[in-house]
């Protein structure tokens, strides 16, 4: 097939695999191939840390698609390779096997890989990352057992872990150095609030520590902190993540906290593309590049990307947005807070009963919110505040007489 009717995509996961179906659906009819270097099928990341994790989700549920899709809808899957080269001026990329295969344009869903914690005995056997479907099947088996586990690091993936081996019978310790949990995602308040959910589920946490150290003898069997030395059966990392940018830089596009891109996802490189975790977008509504690493990025990312490569003109402009299922929470949010944080945070509702709104505030205006366990009013309306940019009165807000969707038509 001709090349000038090809589209390649580097990274076969949920971006890349949504990024294909858009092509489809969009009525491209030339050649997609989809390189990936996992063996997998392209899969959804969440479920990892959370019902596959705990064996609730059968291994076919995280697929994004069943593998017959890839065949009837002609999208060539190229797995277990890795890309090596991106050759803007042939239009090529070339596979670890030597292979080269040419592109009119080009995504990149390269993702990101876990943040590794450089500290005497990091590479012990039983000291988890938790990124691939092979990290969440070696993990589960270490919580099915029971047993010591130490979590470092308080974030998203941290938490929900801790969440899980605690459901599993698990003795949880949980070291962070910040003073909360959640700190940089959800500021004090909301950060005592989790806190306070792990702490009534039988967590120890170790907050405004730091892990120094592991031990073992081939294999981990304790963590050292500045709070002491705590004994494990299993550890898990969790410290953030960086951007896989490695193919960016040697095609030297530009890079700064991911690839570059405009709002339609497109590169300097009118031929290339990215999306999902490596990608840092710029966001019309906030005038500024923006780069997130949760799952509604990639979800809603990939399709403008499909979309500019076929060459629409599109621009996504989706407000950030993240969810999280820990004990009996459930929790969304949407919304930025920003390098300079916010003035006050208002809740809305039961926060001891577990069934309330928080929003952030800088000024008068809404800049992010989040419900936990309020589902039918959801997180829509708190989007929609956000988008209206109007100024709000504190008290009214936290008034549950008055509608949430009032607040947007004052």
């Amino acid at each position: 097939m001709n090349v000038q009717s090809t589209c390649v995509i580097v990274g076969a996961s949920l971006a890349g695999a949504t990024a294909a179906q858009t092509l489809r659906e969009q009525g491209f009819a030339g050649r997609i191939v989809l390189v990936g270097d996992e063996t997998e099928l392209p899969y959804e990341r969440p479920p990892l840390s959370k019902g596959y994790l705990l064996g609730k989700d059968e291994r076919a549920k995280i697929y994004v698609h069943e593998e017959r899709w890839y065949a009837e809808h002609a999208v060539e899957l190229v797995l277990g390779r890795h890309v090596t080269l991106v050759d803007r001026e042939a239009h090529e990329v070339e596979l670890d096997t030597g292979d080269r295969i040419g592109y009119a344009k080009l995504l990149l869903a390269t993702g990101a890989s876990p943040r590794r914690l450089r500290v005497p005995g990091a590479e012990l056997e039983g000291v988890h990352y938790l990124r691939r479907a092979e990290d969440s099947d070696r993990l589960r088996e270490a919580i099915s057992a029971g047993g010591r586990i130490v979590i470092v690091g308080a974030g998203w993936i941290g938490l929900e872990v801790a969440a899980a081996a605690r459901e599993s019978g698990c003795d949880v310790t949980v070291v962070d150095p910040q003073p909360a949990p959640l700190l940089a995602a959800l500021g004090t308040e909301m950060g005592a609030f989790f806190a306070g959910l792990h702490l009534r589920n039988g967590v120890d946490l170790r907050m405004s520590h730091t892990v120094t150290g592991f031990q073992g003898t081939g294999r981990v069997t304790s963590v050292l902190t500045d709070a002491g030395q705590f004994e494990a059966e299993a550890v898990v990392v969790g410290i953030g993540a960086i951007p896989n940018i490695e193919l960016a830089q040697g095609a030297d596009l530009s890079c700064d906290n991911g690839i570059v891109v405009d709002e339609s996802l497109r590169t300097q490189d009118e031929d290339v593309y990215a999306a999902g975790d490596v990608s840092n977008s710029y966001h019309p509504f906030y005038g500024g590049h923006l780069r997130t690493e949760h799952w509604s990025n990639a979800l809603r990312g990939a399709p403008i990307a499909a979309k500019a490569m076929l060459g629409q003109q599109v621009a996504y402009d989706r407000l950030p947005y993240f969810f999280t299922d820990q004990y009996d929470v459930g929790m969304e949010f949407c919304g930025w807070i920003g390098p300079d944080g916010y003035d006050r945070v208002v809740t809305r509702g039961d926060v001891d009963g577990q069934a309330f709104h928080a929003f952030w505030l800088t000024g008068e205006c809404v800049v992010a919110g989040m419900h936990v366990n309020r589902w039918d009013d959801g997180i829509r309306p708190v989007e929609d505040l956000i988008r209206s940019r109007r100024s709000v009165d504190p008290d009214r807000l936290a008034d549950t007489s008055v509608p949430l969707a009032a607040h947007v038509l004052v």
